[in-house]
């Protein structure tokens, strides 16, 4: 067998010092030289693995399929799995153990001898760890007691469960309780999270109890427990989010970390008193999930210029508008990611905080001790930022301070609840600012909207009748040369006929024209009309667009921008 050195050392042609550098840690350290390579990132673990399949003469497999047989997760712990990275894959036409080390030989022996399967006969391929991981995850979540199950369990119960508090739950896949109500919790965090879900509802009415999961921005019924674990479901949250669980009279709100797989998702816990008991939302926010760059918000190339020059001021406000989950706050973060370097002084208070910028000062607000917007933004100004984000203006005082801090050269980036950007101006005036102050620190307001795209696996084709077209403002000759289509549903869009959201835009950008008209009129409709004349796109109009290009459907569009 050759040495890995000899054998990395020609395969990723590395030079003789590196090498060198990588034996002398070895030598003076210990540790294997492959490892080695890979923490001095002299190779990357995809050429460590590589090179391990020919020095043990496997085969390298980049990715795991996905539909495997799950049975293994009967038989083999899954802390056994993750500890040693390897898993088993049996699909209909293979099956072989995948390693991501392939010199845990007692470790590969133990798990042929759980299975029962034959060792000598069974093949065994090297596979990256995040592959194993991941294939690993999959099988354990696929493999547990579906909801149904669980709920039949709590039909045979007693309806005055006890609970048990546990203070750290960990991963909810490891998580052995044989509790119903607890397997039943866990079960909604994972499907909720694998299916991309952004709030779970938990609603009691007089006969029955309700779960339901908001994807893409709708809500659909996944689960219909019965009612008499409703005071369980409720309790178990409420402890998971160190609530008070004796207290059913008042609305309550906390928070909770749990993590499901290789994803950390912060838990916002609101509970309100109706009249059949405590209705529980829950809003999952994913903190392993990537923020997106200005190029991934999907603006038109036209728009997406003329907002990256705007957020590079050096002073001003830029607002953006729409209603709640309308994708604002994703939009601000992108800009300030773009902005984000060593030469600016960024800082934020936000309510809450959603995703955490690296070399960015972020502060909550907390009006139990009157850090409010307006307290805060004061003392950020104190601060020397060049860069501000008010996470919403709410009240005269706040735009006050943010409009205060534009005409002294800071930049200010901030949202509102408006429909669209020219009554943005009109919400302005309507708390006390003056029309004047307006026009003088606000530089542009972005509307936006949240549609959902088309799933690519079911979309069909069709022909629109012409009212469906006028209800968006398209007609015949619009969509010549163009193929629209609708949506049907499949398994892979969880028949939905969509996958994943995409931002439609309204960018209205102040000029000498638009400021003599607002310091004449706030009349948004009026404001509106001069901005679409000078050239501005609507969102109806960019909802349009997307549709002739086969994104999404005339139904979507229509339901984002009614006004």
């Amino acid at each position: 067998m050759k040495p890995i050195g000899e054998i990395v050392s020609k395969t990723c042609e590395i030079p003789e010092e590196d090498l060198g550098r990588a034996l002398a840690i070895q030598k003076e350290q210990g540790g294997r030289l492959g490892e080695i390579l890979v923490e001095q990132k002299i190779v990357l673990e995809t050429e460590l693995l590589k090179a391990l399949s020919i020095q043990f003469d496997l085969d390298y497999v980049p990715s795991l399929p996905h539909d495997i047989n799950p049975e293994f997760t009967e038989k083999v712990p899954i802390q056994f799995l993750k500890k040693y990275r390897m898993v088993p894959i049996e699909t209909d036409n293979d099956a072989y153990i995948a390693v991501n080390d392939p010199l845990l030989f007692q470790a590969l022996d133990d798990l042929s001898m759980i299975l029962d399967w034959d060792h000598d006969g069974i093949k065994t391929v090297v596979a990256p760890a995040s592959a194993i991981f991941a294939a690993i995850n999959f099988a354990y979540d696929i493999g547990r007691d579906s909801a149904e199950q669980v709920m039949q369990d709590m039909h045979d119960e007693d309806p005055e469960i006890i609970i048990s508090e546990i203070e750290d739950i960990g991963d909810l896949l490891d998580d052995t309780s044989d509790a119903p109500v607890i397997k039943l919790v866990n079960l909604m965090f994972s499907q909720a999270i694998r299916a991309g879900a952004s709030d779970i509802h938990i609603e009691p009415f007089q006969k029955r109890l309700k779960v339901r999961q908001r994807v893409d921005g709708v809500l659909y019924d996944v689960l219909t427990p019965p009612s008499h674990i409703h005071s369980a479901l409720v309790s178990r949250i409420k402890i998971m989010a160190k609530l008070n669980i004796a207290e059913k009279r008042l609305p309550q709100d906390g928070r909770t970390e749990i993590k499901v797989a290789d994803k950390n998702v912060d838990v916002r816990v609101s509970t309100i008193p109706t009249a059949f008991g405590e209705r529980v939302v829950l809003r999952l926010l994913d903190k392993s999930s990537v923020l997106l760059s200005m190029s991934d918000l999907g603006m038109p190339e036209d728009r997406f210029k003329v907002f990256d020059g705007l957020i590079r001021s050096a002073h001003g406000i830029i607002l953006v508008t729409g209603p709640t989950g309308s994708g604002k706050t994703t939009t601000l973060y992108a800009a300030l990611s773009s902005i984000n370097n060593e030469d600016i002084n960024i800082i934020t208070i936000e309510d809450p905080i959603e995703y955490r910028l690296d070399g960015v000062g972020q502060v909550q607000v907390n009006p139990k001790i009157d850090l409010t917007f307006a307290n805060g933004l004061r003392s950020i100004v104190r601060q020397d930022p060049d860069v501000i984000l008010v996470g919403e203006i709410r009240d005269e005082e706040t735009a006050r301070i943010a409009i205060q801090s534009a005409l002294t050269g800071h930049l200010v980036f901030s949202t509102l609840h408006t429909n669209d950007s020219a009554s943005s101006i009109t919400r302005l005036t309507d708390m006390g600012v003056e029309s004047f102050l307006v026009t003088s620190s606000v530089h542009a307001i972005l509307a936006q909207r949240l549609v959902r795209m088309l799933c690519n696996s079911c979309k069909e084709a069709y022909t629109p009748d012409i009212e469906s077209l006028q209800s968006i403002g398209m007609n015949d000759e619009m969509t010549a040369g163009h193929q629209l289509y609708r949506d049907k549903g499949c398994p892979s869009c969880l028949n939905t006929g969509h996958h994943g959201r995409r931002g439609i835009f309204e960018l209205m950008v102040f000029n000498d024209d638009l400021r003599s008209q607002i310091l004449k009129s706030q009349d948004a409709t009026a404001i509106k009309n001069l901005a679409v004349e000078q050239g501005m796109i609507t969102l109806r109009q960019d909802g349009a667009q997307k549709v002739l290009d086969g994104l999404t459907t005339i139904e979507e569009v229509y339901r984002v921008t009614e006004q």
